[in-house]
């Protein structure tokens, strides 16, 4: 996750991140003390959070974020669908400038180094979703716009197990998953489209690239990513099912969103 972190830096600058949470919950400055403090953590401690961005108050537009968790600890033992996570994001207008094969290259260099079990790459909405009432407002563009992520990591972390969250741009896949599915080779075979790439990664792990672009669809144009159905047939098994809706969605909401590559 270091290695994952340093080579996200190296892609956005030092400067990209200017802010970290502390154990209080307030932001502080990412100064060279700020610094020293967060590579101290990651070194020294294995179940904690480290949020980092480059605003306090604000919808960020690059963020680090990594939940860990000592899982063979008491607590965690019991929790057979708690994983570590970690998430890495970048603005618009870094896949504007560099273009979708730089970004993917970015990608595939922070998850080399990560023993995942699954993984995304995706255009996502960027809210502040804990506050109250926007998770509410967000429902109707979520539905119009099938092919965004809306990200929820730190609750994720705590239930997807080695279960897939979803299909995307990129769609990482490691064990078990990847081997259910007969290794890069099988999978393969069960997808036709020229669109769709499978490329094997070191360690029994495979990433799946659905066009040259991300996409995030329209329903109401007619916009329904034919390539994130096939590839949604082809995981329904193996995709992961949130017990507890997000704000602002019925059990129903939530249910259709999570299939609405599928029904």
């Amino acid at each position: 996750m270091i290695r994952s972190l340093e080579a996200y830096l190296r892609a956005v600058g030092p400067r990209a991140l200017g802010w970290y949470g502390d154990d209080e919950g307030d932001w502080r400055e990412l100064d060279t003390a700020g610094w020293a403090h967060i590579w101290r953590e990651l070194h020294e401690r294995s179940g904690l959070v480290v949020e980092l961005s480059d605003t306090p108050s604000d919808a960020c537009q690059y963020a680090f974020e990594y939940f860990g968790k000592p899982l063979d600890s008491p607590f965690f033992i019991h929790q057979s669908g708690a994983v570590c996570a970690v998430s890495f994001w970048l603005p618009p207008e870094y896949l504007e400038k560099h273009g979708p094969a730089r970004v993917r290259e970015l990608a595939l260099e922070l998850a080399a180094p990560l023993p995942f079990n699954s993984g995304h790459a995706s255009l996502a909405i960027n809210a502040l979703t804990q506050l109250l009432g926007v998770s509410a407002g967000l429902r109707p563009w979520c539905f119009r716009y099938p092919g965004m992520d809306v990200p929820d990591l730190g609750n994720l972390s705590m239930s997807i197990g080695t279960r897939v969250r979803g299909v995307y741009w990129l769609t990482f896949l490691g064990q078990p998953v990847l081997g259910g599915l007969g290794g890069a080779a099988g999978l393969r075979s069960r997808l036709s489209s020229p669109d769709i790439s499978v490329q094997e990664m070191e360690g029994e792990r495979a990433v799946v690239t659905l066009g040259e672009w991300p996409e995030a669809g329209d329903t109401e144009q007619g916009h329904d990513l034919p390539l994130h159905r096939e590839l949604a047939r082809v995981l329904e098994p193996w995709l992961y099912q949130r017990r507890i809706p997000w704000n602002g969605f019925t059990q129903e909401d939530m249910r259709r969103w999570e299939r609405r590559f599928l029904d």
